[in-house]
C-alpha cells in the first residue's frame, strides 16, 4: 500500500503562493525580521547609515531564506506499508514508511509527520538527515488500539528547514492508507454432537442428492456429456438435448445471529457487554468456517454479510479467507441499531433448511423473547448466548429481586422452544460457554425432550 505521489515536495506551489511562505517563519526569522525592521526606523530618526545597513541585512536575511525554501525543487516521493493492515483489538501493527529523493538535488533537514488518531497512540515524529540525490530513508512504528473501528493513517507531512532556521514549509501528501481493528477472536473447542451426518469434511453434506424423477432439474446438453444423463422427456419438451444434473456438493450451512438493539445493552467500553457479544459472534464465524461451514453474519436489522446472493452464505472453501475479513470488517465498525426488535432478522430466516443458528443475544423483553423462539423453528439447531446487561453493569437495584427470575424464566422459554440457551456471566469466557452449550445439546437429545435430533452436519 502506497500513501504518496512524486511531486508532493516540488517547485513550492502550494495553495497560498508566497504569502502562505511568509506564514512558515519560525520565531527566530520573525525576530530577525522585527529587529531589522525596527534598526532601519531607528538608522531613520538618527540619521545613522551603518544602523540602516544592519538593519537591512537583518530584515533581509529571513525573506531570503523564505524565497529559496519556497523555490525549491525537491522531488520526494513517499510511501506507507502497513504490517499487517487488519489486526485485532489490543494488537500491534507497525507502519512502514520510505522517502524517496527523486531529484537531482540534496535535500536539507527533512521532519517527517504521519497523522494518526488519538486512540492509535501519539502522533510519530521522525528527523531525517541530508538524503542524497535517488537516495531514500526508512523508518517506522507501532500502532495499537484496544477499540475496535477503522482507522485513517495520513496523510504525510513533510517539514522544509532552512539552514539558518528561519524558515519552515509543511508539504502534505494526499493519500492515506486503513488500519482495521477487528474484534478479538479466541479458539473454540472442537464439539462433534449427536445426530452428526458423515461425510466428506467436517460439518459437509450432501443436500441436493436426486430422490427421484420429479428432483431431476435437467439443463442443457454440452460437449462431453455422458449420453446416458439425457432426460429424453425434458429433450421431447425443450426441443433440445437435456441432461441430468450431477449431484451436487454442498457445505452445511450457519448463521451467526448479533443482536445490535441498543436497548439490549448497557454500559460501553472494551469490557462491556455488546463488546463481549461481538467478540463472541467473531470467534463463532470463524470457528465454523474453519469446520467447514458456510457461514454468514446477520444482525438484528436484517442485514447479512457476505452478501445477497444465491443464498446469501459465505462462497467456496477458497473463498472462506475473503468472507471471514469481510464478516470481520463489518464486525469492527458494527454500532447499537436504533431498532427495537428482532422482527426483521426472523424475516430473514426465510425457510426452515438454516442449518445451525447461533445467536448473541442482549436483553430480552417478552415480546422479544417471543421473536427469538420463533426463529429457532427456521434453523435445523440453535445456539443461543444470552447476556444480562444487569448482571455486566452490576446494577441491580432498577429491576429489583425478581430480576434473576425475569432472566430465568426468559432462558426455560427458549429453551422450550428448541434453544440451547446459555446464559453469560460477566466476564466469562467463550471457550467455556462453548463446550457448556455442547453438553447441554448432547442432554437433551439424550433426554428426549429437545429440539429436532439429528441436525444435518451437526455443529462443531
Amino acid at each position: 500500500m502506497t500513501a504518496g505521489e512524486p511531486g508532493a515536495v516540488q517547485d513550492g506551489s502550494s495553495k497560498g503562493g508566497l504569502r502562505a511562505a511568509l506564514g512558515g517563519l519560525t520565531t527566530r526569522g520573525r525576530s530577525f525580521l522585527a529587529a531589522g525592521v525596527a534598526a532601519a526606523v531607528c538608522a531613520y530618526v538618527l540619521g545613522q547609515g551603518d544602523l540602516l545597513r544592519v538593519g537591512l541585512l537583518l530584515a533581509v536575511l529571513p525573506l531570503v531564506c523564505v524565497v529559496v525554501l519556497y523555490r525549491t525543487r525537491y522531488r520526494v516521493t513517499g510511501t506507507r506499508r502497513l504490517s499487517p493492515s487488519r489486526v485485532p483489538a489490543g494488537a500491534e501493527a507497525r507502519v512502514h514508511l520510505r522517502m524517496d529523493n527523486v531529484s537531482r538535488l540534496p535535500t536539507g533537514l527533512l521532519m517527517l509527520q504521519d497523522r494518526v488518531p488519538y486512540v492509535l497512540g501519539p502522533r510519530p515524529r521522525f528527523v531525517l538527515d541530508r538524503v542524497e540525490a535517488g537516495g531514500r530513508r526508512e523508518v517506522s512504528y507501532r500502532v495499537r488500539s484496544d477499540l475496535r473501528g477503522r482507522y485513517p493513517l495520513g496523510p504525510l507531512q513533510l517539514r522544509l528547514n532552512d539552514p539558518f532556521g528561519m524558515c519552515e514549509l509543511t508539504r502534505s501528501f494526499s493519500a492515506y492508507d486503513t488500519l482495521v481493528v477487528v474484534p478479538r477472536t479466541v479458539p473454540l473447542p472442537p464439539l462433534r454432537l449427536a445426530g452428526e451426518a458423515s461425510g466428506y469434511g467436517d460439518g459437509r453434506q450432501r443436500s441436493l442428492a436426486l430422490a427421484g424423477e420429479d428432483d431431476i432439474i435437467p439443463r442443457g446438453y454440452r460437449h462431453g456429456d455422458d449420453l446416458r444423463r439425457v432426460h429424453w422427456r425434458s429433450t421431447a419438451r425443450h426441443g433440445e438435448l437435456m441432461v441430468r444434473r450431477e449431484e451436487q456438493p454442498q457445505r452445511a450451512r450457519c448463521t451467526v445471529l448479533l443482536d445490535t438493539r441498543q436497548v439490549a445493552y448497557a454500559g460501553a467500553g472494551p469490557d462491556s457487554a455488546f463488546e463481549w457479544a461481538v467478540s463472541g459472534a467473531a470467534s463463532a464465524l470463524v470457528h465454523m468456517l474453519e469446520r467447514g461451514f458456510a457461514v454468514r453474519l446477520l444482525t438484528d436489522d436484517g442485514n447479512a454479510v457476505p452478501g445477497e446472493g444465491s443464498d446469501g452464505f459465505a462462497g467456496s472453501t477458497q473463498e472462506s479467507a475473503d468472507s471471514a475479513g469481510l464478516m470481520l470488517d463489518t464486525l469492527a465498525v458494527v454500532g447499537h441499531s436504533d431498532g427495537g426488535g428482532l422482527s426483521r432478522a426472523h424475516d430473514v430466516l426465510r425457510g426452515s433448511n438454516e442449518g445451525l443458528l447461533i445467536a448473541f443475544f442482549g436483553d430480552l423483553d417478552e415480546e422479544q423473547t417471543s421473536v427469538a423462539a420463533r426463529m429457532r423453528q427456521r434453523a435445523g439447531a440453535g445456539v443461543a448466548f444470552v447476556l444480562d446487561s444487569a448482571r455486566w453493569t452490576g446494577d441491580s437495584s432498577p429491576a429489583g429481586p425478581a430480576a434473576p427470575a425475569r432472566a430465568e424464566e426468559r432462558l426455560r422459554q427458549l429453551r422450550e422452544a428448541g434453544w440451547v440457551a446459555v446464559p453469560v456471566p460477566p466476564g466469562a469466557g467463550l471457550p467455556a460457554l462453548w463446550q457448556l452449550a455442547g453438553q447441554l445439546r448432547a442432554d437433551t437429545e439424550s433426554a428426549g425432550n429437545g429440539g429436532p435430533t439429528g441436525f444435518p452436519g451437526g455443529w462443531s
